[in-house]
């Protein structure tokens, strides 16, 4: 199953939330939203920094994480970037393959 890295920042009233619910209240609606897409969360981390939260989700494919990631942005109280991750072995076979391309201005 592909894998998602999902980093987020809380809005103020995202912060408040969070201090109601807790990390531990958090990680499960987290997990419980990754099942219903037909996934499982695998990681989650809070942060200091640019990021609140980072998690990694194994998810069924992009459609599972764009609904995921709509659905928690809409709520207006997170922000969130979605990355799919690469394993080695899928990195090494994007890496064999050979695509003609021309390079602007080249």
């Amino acid at each position: 199953m592909p894998k998602f890295l999902i980093q987020a920042s809380y809005t103020a009233e995202g912060l408040k939330g969070l201090q109601k619910d807790k990390a531990s209240g958090r990680k499960a609606a987290m997990s419980a939203a990754a099942e219903a897409a037909g996934g499982r969360l695998d990681a989650l981390y809070y942060c200091l920094g640019k990021d609140d939260v980072v998690a990694i989700l194994d998810l069924p494919d992009a459609i599972a994480a764009a609904a995921l990631a709509v659905t928690a942005s809409s709520s207006g109280l997170v922000h969130s970037r979605t990355t799919t991750l690469l394993t080695v072995e899928e990195a090494d076979k994007a890496l064999s393959k050979s695509i003609p391309f021309r390079a602007p201005g080249r």
